[in-house]
C-alpha cells in the first residue's frame, strides 16, 4: 500500500513538471512570435548631390518612418555610387552581406543592372529600381524585380506645350521677329533614354504646335548645374543675344543657364526664356521668381511615397495583389506643367 501511494505522489510530480515544461515551451514560442522586426532597406543612387534624388530620398526615409507598422523597427543605409557602375555593384554587395532585405536602387547605367540582379536573386532580396528604369528584358528575369518612376515621354511633351504656349503668348520672345524661335537644348547624358525622350519630344511637340524652330545647338551637361553654366558661358561668347529659348532636360541645368546670363551681365531684356524639368525646390523658387517661365514636376512625392510602401510590403512578405502594379512590376505616376500661375500649388 505504502509503496502505492509512494508511485501515485510520483505520477503526481511528473504530470506537475510535464504540465510546467508545456506551459514553458509555449510561452517561449509565443515570445519569438511576437519578437519586433526589422525592416533593413538598402538604397544606392547614381549621385548623390542630385537635387531631385536627394529631395526625393528625404521624403521616402520620412514616409517609410510614417508607414512603418507599430513593433517594427526600420533602418535605412544610403549608399553613394558616385556616377560609377562598379561602384554601385560593389555598394550592393556591400549591403547585402550587411543583411538588407530590400534594396532600392537607382542605377548609374540603366542597362547594366545584370550584376545587381544576380546578386540580389542569389540573396533572395528583391529589388525596386526608381527614377532610372531597366530595359524590359532585365527586369523580367526575376519574379521579385520592381520599377517605380515616370513616363520621361510625358515630362518632354509637357515641356514643349509649355514653351508652345509661352511663345503663342509673348511675342517678345521672338526678339529678331524672323518668325523663327532660335533655341538651344542642354541635354543630361549622352545616350540616357530620359535624356533622348525629353529632348526629342519637347521639341516635335513645339513644332505640332506649330512653333517655328531654328536650333542654334545642344551641349551635353549631365544633368548638372555648373556644367550648364560653363557650356551655356560659351554660346554666349558663340552667339550673344541670338538665343532665344533654352530648353533644360531638367531643373538643375536651366538653373546653370540663368547663372552664366547672370555671370555675363548680359541686359535683362537679352535674356532667353528658360524651361526645365523635374520641379525641385530650387526650380519652383526660379518659377515664383520669375526667372524660369515654366517647368514640368516630377512627383517624388508620389514616387517615395509608393516606394515606402512596396519596400515595407516586401519585407514583411504581404500580399501585392492590390498595390496596383502594371505588369506586376510598374508604377507610374504622372508629371505636372508648372507655370508662374500654378506654382504656388507645389511649393506648400
Amino acid at each position: 500500500m505504502n509503496n502505492q501511494k509512494i508511485n501515485v505522489k510520483k505520477l503526481i510530480w511528473q504530470l506537475v513538471l510535464l504540465t510546467l515544461l508545456i506551459a514553458s515551451v509555449f510561452g517561449c514560442g509565443q515570445t519569438v512570435a511576437e519578437a519586433p522586426k526589422n525592416i533593413n532597406v538598402g538604397v544606392v543612387v547614381y549621385d548623390q548631390n542630385d537635387t531631385f534624388l536627394s529631395e526625393m530620398l528625404a521624403k521616402f526615409k520620412d514616409d517609410l518612418k510614417a508607414k512603418t507598422p507599430e513593433g517594427v523597427t526600420f533602418t535605412c543605409t544610403v549608399r553613394d555610387a558616385a556616377n560609377a557602375q562598379q561602384t554601385e555593384d560593389n555598394a550592393v554587395s556591400e549591403l547585402l552581406d550587411g543583411g538588407c532585405n530590400v534594396l532600392c536602387i537607382n542605377l548609374v547605367d540603366r542597362t547594366a543592372p545584370s550584376d545587381i540582379i544576380q546578386l540580389a536573386k542569389e540573396a533572395n532580396v528583391p529589388v525596386i529600381f526608381f527614377n532610372r528604369e531597366p530595359v524590359e528584358e532585365d527586369l523580367m528575369r526575376w519574379d521579385r524585380l520592381y520599377y517605380i518612376g515616370a513616363d520621361a515621354k510625358q515630362s518632354g511633351v509637357y515641356q514643349g506645350e509649355l514653351a508652345a504656349e509661352f511663345c503663342a503668348a509673348h511675342e517678345g520672345v521672338d526678339r529678331n521677329r524672323d518668325g523663327k524661335i532660335q533655341y538651344v537644348v542642354l541635354e543630361g547624358q549622352p545616350g540616357h533614354q530620359d535624356a533622348i525622350l525629353r529632348t526629342d519630344n519637347a521639341v516635335n511637340t513645339m513644332l505640332d504646335q506649330g512653333v517655328s524652330l531654328d536650333k542654334l545647338g545642344y551641349r551635353i551637361a549631365n544633368w548638372n548645374r555648373a556644367q550648364a553654366t560653363n557650356q551655356v558661358s560659351q554660346l554666349i561668347d558663340q552667339f550673344g543675344s541670338a538665343i532665344e529659348l533654352i530648353l533644360a532636360n531638367n531643373d538643375e541645368m536651366a538653373l546653370g543657364a540663368i547663372a552664366a546670363y547672370d555671370q555675363k551681365n548680359i541686359t535683362a531684356t537679352d535674356y532667353p526664356v528658360f524651361f526645365g524639368i523635374d520641379g525641385t525646390t530650387p526650380g519652383l523658387e526660379a518659377v515664383v521668381n520669375g526667372s524660369m517661365a515654366g517647368t514640368v514636376y516630377n512627383d517624388q512625392k508620389g514616387q517615395a511615397d509608393a516606394m515606402a510602401a512596396l519596400t515595407i510590403r516586401l519585407a514583411l512578405g504581404q500580399d501585392l495583389s492590390d498595390f496596383g502594379l502594371i505588369n506586376g512590376k510598374y508604377i507610374y505616376k504622372d508629371y505636372y506643367k508648372i507655370t508662374r500661375q500654378n506654382v504656388k500649388n507645389f511649393t506648400s
